[in-house]
């Protein structure tokens, strides 16, 4: 379904960043905490465009979808700093928080999972609540991709979100970044109703 969106031409100016929160570096490659490097490494494959770019504290690369200019965006200031690199890109082109995509991990949705929010509280999630916090703004669209609860109560949280996925769990995700790329090129037609029905699981 994704073909028909897709325009690899950038023209105009940027419409819209889309965000996928990570950490840098390679000790957190794969890790659960990293599923929005992933989906926007997916992305960026499927769109025929790179992420390779060093700029607004990130590493970037532009790309169109649905005929809108977007900057994908790969944070290098560590999760919990997000922040910093979205709102200096979001000051530079002036771009509402309406039109800033964020892809993150969300340990109260199972492996295989997503949930799309039109806004919303950070529920918990480090980087969004820095996000929220230096914007002074709730108002991010956003697709939380499951990660999975922690295997008992008394396992170390951080432990869990910057483990590896286990090949069981990759099977899960693989079909799952299809459809957050279908996702976004919905939600950058301001379709974001339609996105949370066919994907929200």
């Amino acid at each position: 379904m994704f073909s028909k969106f897709r325009n690899n031409a950038p023209t105009g100016k940027i419409e819209y960043l889309i965000v996928g929160l990570g950490n840098p570096g390679k000790e957190y490659e794969n890790t659960r905490h990293n599923c929005g490097f992933i989906a926007l490494d997916y992305m960026a494959e499927k769109l025929g465009c790179k992420i390779n770019k060093i700029k607004f504290k990130s590493t970037i690369g532009e790309c169109t979808i649905n005929f809108h200019r977007c900057l994908l965006m790969k944070p290098s200031t560590f999760m919990n700093l997000s922040g910093q690199a979205v709102v200096e890109a979001m000051n530079f082109y002036k771009i509402p928080p309406q039109n800033v995509i964020v892809i993150f991990d969300d340990i109260s949705l199972d492996v295989g999972k997503m949930r799309i929010r039109r806004k919303g509280s950070d529920g918990g999630q480090k980087g969004m609540q820095n996000i929220i916090y230096l914007s002074g703004s709730q108002d991010f669209p956003r697709i939380k991709v499951g990660i999975g609860k922690k295997p008992h109560p008394d396992y170390d949280l951080k432990k869990w979100v910057l483990s590896k996925f286990s090949s069981s769990d990759q099977k899960l995700i693989a079909p799952l970044l299809d459809n957050i790329v279908d996702a976004v090129s919905y939600m950058v037609d301001s379709d974001i109703d339609k996105a949370m029905n066919l994907y929200n699981c």
